[in-house]
């Protein structure tokens, strides 16, 4: 008896990609919620995000059986997306399979927002995503950070130092915007996002 084996299938992968600037120097500050995401997921799924390559940090494992590769671009935050087309280019990803995670100041503590796809709004990290990428077509995770009081305060708000306090006020975010990323893989972003929204 002959057994027919099919390996017509082709190896789908995800890139994961956390926004943020260099640690330890900017770590605990609202502006690296993405990395703060990235972090939870390699702890979480045991993949290492230690390799310097594309300029950035990247570990490449599965989530819930998807081969996927995390990235922390290391270009500081206003030029992520020369981190993010080289690692697409390199293993040729398709654009919809692109996941980027972000803080968000117009969103409230505690809120995380998924996309099918959008514009950068006021982040300069995903306009220079969407720059590289010429598009803004793939899955956009937005954690929210809430506003400071009063707009000359932005820039401390975002890259200042946080206390452990008002640090622990965004884990729970944090955790909620990791969990989103198995959600988006197993079931797929419509399923995802009446999940999460």
């Amino acid at each position: 008896m002959v057994y027919l084996i099919n390996i017509s299938y082709k190896i789908n992968m995800y890139l994961i990609v956390g926004l943020g600037n260099p640690e330890p120097e900017y770590s605990k500050t609202r502006h690296n919620m993405g990395f703060d995401v990235i972090n939870k997921l390699s702890e979480k799924y045991n993949i290492e995000v230690n390799k310097k390559e594309f300029e950035g940090l990247t570990g490449i494992g599965e989530i819930e059986n998807e081969k996927v590769i995390l990235l922390k671009p290391q270009t500081y935050m206003n030029e992520s997306g020369k981190s993010v087309i080289k690692v697409k280019e390199y293993y040729k990803i398709p654009t919809e399979n692109i996941i980027i995670i972000y803080d968000d100041i117009d969103l409230e503590v505690g809120v995380v927002k998924l996309r099918k796809k959008g514009g950068a709004g006021t982040h300069n990290g995903m306009k220079s995503v969407i720059e590289y990428l010429k598009t803004g077509d793939f899955i956009h995770i937005r954690v929210g950070t809430g506003k400071p009081e009063f707009k000359e305060l932005l820039i401390p708000h975002v890259i200042g130092k946080l206390k452990d306090e008002e640090y622990e006020k965004l884990v729970p975010s944090i955790n909620k915007a990791a969990e989103s990323v198995p959600e988006i893989l197993t079931n797929g972003i419509d399923i995802a996002m009446n999940k999460f929204n």
